[in-house]
């Protein structure tokens, strides 16, 4: 989570910064200002990074957070296909390993409690 929140936040200050990296694409549905989804995906990543931290601390209601808030950074990283596809496509990737890997710790806690 940490990776991905820092690769987010990485990608909101370049948007910020106005970089050339980026494509303004016209007619999309999602439409913002380049600067505004800067903007978005600096203040996400930061949330990731600190739900990273918190799930490392083995709190249940780090895992929860951390999986609402990959699945908020997974819809935004979809959202901003158009204006970096590979960057995007490979950061939805990552979040939706978060989410995976938090619910399947999750269920796997459940059984090794039960069994005890």
């Amino acid at each position: 989570m940490i990776f991905g929140g820092a690769m987010a936040i990485l990608e909101g200050i370049a948007a910020i910064a106005k970089d050339d990296l980026f494509v303004a694409t016209r007619h999309y549905v999602f439409q913002f200002s380049l600067a505004g989804w800067g903007w978005v995906h600096l203040i996400l990543g930061i949330v990731i990074v600190l739900a990273g931290c918190a799930v490392l601390t083995g709190a249940l209601w780090a895992r929860y957070f951390g999986v609402a808030v990959a699945g908020l950074g997974a819809i935004a990283n979809f959202l901003w296909v158009p204006y970096y596809p590979l960057w995007a496509m490979a950061l939805v990737a990552v979040n939706i390993f978060i989410v995976w890997a938090l619910c399947t710790g999750m269920h796997r806690e459940a059984h090794e409690g039960s069994a005890a």
